[in-house]
């Protein structure tokens, strides 16, 4: 008798464009990047294109990123190999004669909404069309400066929990966005194949600390937050305040202030990822030094709301590389996330031909 071999599966599905670095950050020189397990080299090219290689030697395996770029190729830092953009060896060292086999993979790459995008999976199926929605990001209508939180000690899908689920703003974030209404109210969730939105609607409360600031007007408010979420690992969060009563439920939000929380999550490993984060705002636009003091988001005794986040997404991974049950208990306010989650163990299955992994309703 003999047994059937379990498919293999991942937490990450491979065909996705993920964001692999700020497009300002990939200059003339080598730039690794672990993504999805898969160690990858980027370089700008003398023509201004991006160059992605796998950042590993066809012929002993040393990393690209340790040789140096020669014109648009790199030459491997070992026994000096050459490779060009498109991965192929265009030198050997003590022969005329180049191995036809010798190459490495060249990996799909786009720029676009200020990031560059690197394709994982199957290349042809790498259409930029499919580079996830994150306009806000380069939108002039919307001002924010942005930063990375590289090789962030968790799981991508424990960001994206986090995101989902602003409840924890009350107690995480407590004396700058954190607010008991958030848990007092309600929240609708909504999905098509492609999106999830999560929306919640707070009216008639007292601002909290940090959207009083940005607000400059007293009395109670009507706050929202509606979160948008793009598989595998795009958040945009459409979160403000306006006086109560102005209209802001109804679609007039011009006496309020308007931002978005902008999240690309790229997997790095299992326990791992790349957070590129923006907090992009509509109001005060030609004000510089608020771009950079919410930037920085020391809103809280010196401490970001970034900050914040990251200290308790790396000690829940570290809980739970030390307490391995699954699954998580799951609460009504983790609807959001759940969807998510199903979301991206559909593309997984899609890709592997495996079971999508159910998730509670």
């Amino acid at each position: 008798m003999t047994t059937a071999k379990p498919i293999p599966t991942s937490p990450w599905p491979m065909n996705a464009w993920y964001a692999a670095a700020w497009i300002h950050e990939i200059k003339r020189a080598l730039a690794p990047r672990k993504i999805c397990g898969k160690d990858v080299v980027l370089y700008r090219r003398s023509d201004g294109r991006v160059a992605a290689l796998e950042d590993a030697c066809w012929h002993r395996l040393l990393p690209l990123s340790m040789g140096r770029l020669e014109g648009d190729q790199v030459v491997c830092g070992y026994h000096g190999l050459v490779f060009d953009p498109a991965g192929r060896c265009t030198y050997m060292p003590a022969q005329e004669t180049i191995n036809p086999s010798a190459c490495v993979r060249a990996y799909p790459v786009e720029e676009k909404h200020r990031l560059v995008w690197v394709w994982m999976g199957e290349p042809a199926l790498a259409d930029p069309a499919k580079i996830p929605d994150f306009h806000w990001n380069d939108d002039p209508k919307w001002v924010g400066q942005g930063g990375t939180f590289y090789g962030l000690k968790c799981d991508y899908r424990l960001v994206v929990d986090n995101l989902m689920d602003l409840t924890h703003e009350t107690y995480v974030h407590a004396g700058s966005i954190g607010d008991d209404a958030i848990t007092r109210n309600p929240f609708d969730v909504t999905h098509t194949d492609r999106e999830i939105v999560v929306t919640r609607w707070m009216k008639n409360i007292d601002a909290p600390p940090f959207w009083r600031r940005q607000l400059g007007k007293p009395g109670p408010v009507d706050r929202w937050q509606i979160i948008h979420f793009q598989a595998p690992g795009i958040v945009a969060g459409d979160v403000g305040v306006a006086p109560h009563g102005s209209g802001a439920p109804e679609g007039d939000r011009s006496q309020g202030v308007n931002g978005f929380f902008l999240a690309a999550i790229t997997p790095e490993t299992a326990t791992s990822c790349h957070y590129f984060w923006n907090f992009v705002r509509s109001f005060r636009t030609d004000d510089q030094s608020l771009t950079t003091e919410l930037n920085v988001a020391h809103v809280n005794n010196g401490r970001g709301v970034y900050d914040q986040d990251v200290e308790v997404l790396e000690a829940q991974q570290r809980a739970i590389d030390n307490n391995p049950r699954q699954p998580f208990y799951n609460l009504n306010i983790d609807a959001g996330a759940l969807w998510a989650r199903r979301m991206i163990d559909h593309m997984i299955a899609e890709e592997t031909g495996g079971p999508v992994a159910k998730a509670a309703e």
